[in-house]
């Protein structure tokens, strides 16, 4: 990237380091506290960081305070290599004791990983004036990554910011999705957070953004980079590098959700069409309320066709404080109230919840406390559903069922869902494997809202008409032929 540049007085002088323009000059440029910086794979993340540095240590010098971070310390190999490439163009020193480069102007950029979360810990009571973190995704957790933000302090009035890049993918895909990229998925959007102050009462406003970037934004890397990529990963995350989708998860459990074959746009629900409620239980982790249609017969949405027989994800309640997989701590009177508000107008046939939720231990059941609420003269009825996760002894297992109705037949899926519907699409595409029993889910995830509609397709089961004529064929024969074979036609 070595270029040359003409001073004021007219001579040339050697470039360290130059921003592409796109997504890197806007990079360098932005003044937001906190940057999210990614998307494709060869999108020039790791020099766009490294250029940030070099702009905000030449402006604010030896107050240049900064740490850039890594999960691990052998990804932390190739960010030092390739520091190691700019930063002695313009005389900064390395230490490599240390893992510090000093520059010019006295600024300081430290390397550090953080392999556990508890690693964060040990930087409390630093101040730097940027933070930088490398391929946040990898970071199961975002805490380690909130702690260091204690650290973005500047008794010099520098200002202080964050700035992380990454890919879809990895054991963070779902936090950083929903703190980056789900408030504006086209980026470029500046979000406030808002802040009080416990002693003033004042409210202080943080800004971040997502800005993306993508394979085409990278001038130098071209037709070979991709053939590499796609040598290197299975089909589904080789698309997520390359088209930075975020809606694309590696080793996803759903692996044929499509945003474009299940989300719908919002239309009226014909009143003919059966309507019914599932819920998961949650107080300190989030609960789910998910409303269902059910088609009545082949329904054009102008948009594409409903099968019959298909459910339609009309309406959910979340009950999350807005942040991945913390709940509301609501009582369950006050979450049957606000589920019977919800309903107003709607004629619901029936609800189903996790049979926990009908447990004695200690007074009423969470299913009793909801229903004793009235609205008017309703009140919520419930059954137990049927919370079989995989098949055992011949009966299906509910992520089956949940799975067929996603697949469909021909190209049509057997479930839908309102594009309103933002947390079962934030959630349940990025739910996966369990690592010890690849048949389930991992718990360990925020699979709320994927136990509430596996609630919903469990309590209307659907079977594919080819296998339903193929179990037709394959009957056992009647018992006076004494035959110990099966019809085969």
């Amino acid at each position: 990237m070595a270029d040359t540049a003409r001073l004021e007085d007219g001579t040339l002088a050697p470039v360290a380091w130059r921003a592409q323009d796109g997504p890197q000059s806007a990079l360098i440029a932005c003044p937001c506290f906190e940057v999210f910086f990614g998307g494709a794979r060869g999108g020039g993340k790791t020099d766009g960081v490294l250029g940030d540095w070099l702009v905000h240590s030449d402006k604010y010098g030896a107050d240049a305070i900064g740490l850039m971070v890594r999960r691990e310390r052998t990804q932390l190999i190739e960010t030092i290599e390739r520091s190691r490439v700019i930063f002695p163009r313009i005389g900064a020193v390395f230490h490599e004791q240390e893992k510090m480069w000093r520059m010019p102007g006295g600024g300081r950029l430290r390397f550090a990983y953080l392999e556990r979360d508890a690693d964060a810990d040990s930087y409390q009571g630093h101040s730097y004036s940027r933070v930088y973190i490398e391929e946040a995704g990898t970071f199961p957790d975002p805490m380690p990554i909130n702690k260091l933000k204690a650290t973005l302090r500047s008794g010099a009035g520098v200002p202080c910011g964050m700035r992380l890049t990454g890919n879809p993918g990895g054991p963070g895909h779902q936090w950083v999705k929903a703190r980056y990229i789900d408030p504006a998925p086209m980026g470029m959007k500046i979000i406030l957070e808002p802040f009080k102050n416990p002693w003033t009462g004042e409210i202080v406003q943080k800004d971040r953004v997502f800005i993306p970037s993508k394979l085409g934004d990278n001038h130098y890397l071209g037709g070979e980079y991709v053939a590499t990529l796609q040598m290197l990963g299975n089909e589904t995350l080789v698309k997520a590098w390359l088209e930075g989708d975020w809606s694309i998860v590696d080793g996803a459990f759903f692996d044929t959700w499509s945003a474009t074959k299940h989300i719908l746009r919002p239309f009226e629900i014909p009143e003919s069409w059966t309507k019914f409620r599932s819920m998961d239980w949650g107080f300190s982790r989030p609960f789910s309320v998910g409303w269902w249609a059910i088609a009545g017969d082949n329904y054009d949405t102008s948009e594409k066709i409903i099968p019959r027989g298909a459910l339609v994800r009309y309406r959910e309640w979340y009950g999350s404080n807005g942040q991945p997989n913390v709940g509301l701590r609501m009582n369950a009177a006050d979450v049957g109230r606000g589920i019977l508000e919800r309903e107003t107008g709607d004629r619901i046939a029936y609800g189903v919840i996790d049979p926990a939720a009908f447990a004695q231990d200690s007074g009423p059941s969470i299913a009793e406390q909801m229903s004793a609420v009235k609205l008017g003269d309703r009140r919520l009825s419930w059954s137990p559903a049927d919370n079989k996760r995989v098949a055992q002894r011949g009966a299906i297992g509910g992520w089956n069922e949940m799975r067929s109705r996603l697949t469909g037949l021909e190209d049509k899926p057997m479930l839908y869902v309102f594009s309103t519907c933002k947390d079962f699409i934030r959630t349940v595409p990025a739910m996966q494997h369990d690592p010890t029993r690849p048949e389930d889910i991992d718990t360990d995830g925020e699979d709320h809202i994927a136990d509430e509609a596996r609630y919903a397709c469990m309590s209307r089961p659907w079977t594919p008409p080819a296998v339903a004529q193929r179990s037709d064929r394959y009957r056992p024969a009647p018992a006076r032929s004494r035959s110990n074979s099966w019809m085969t036609a």
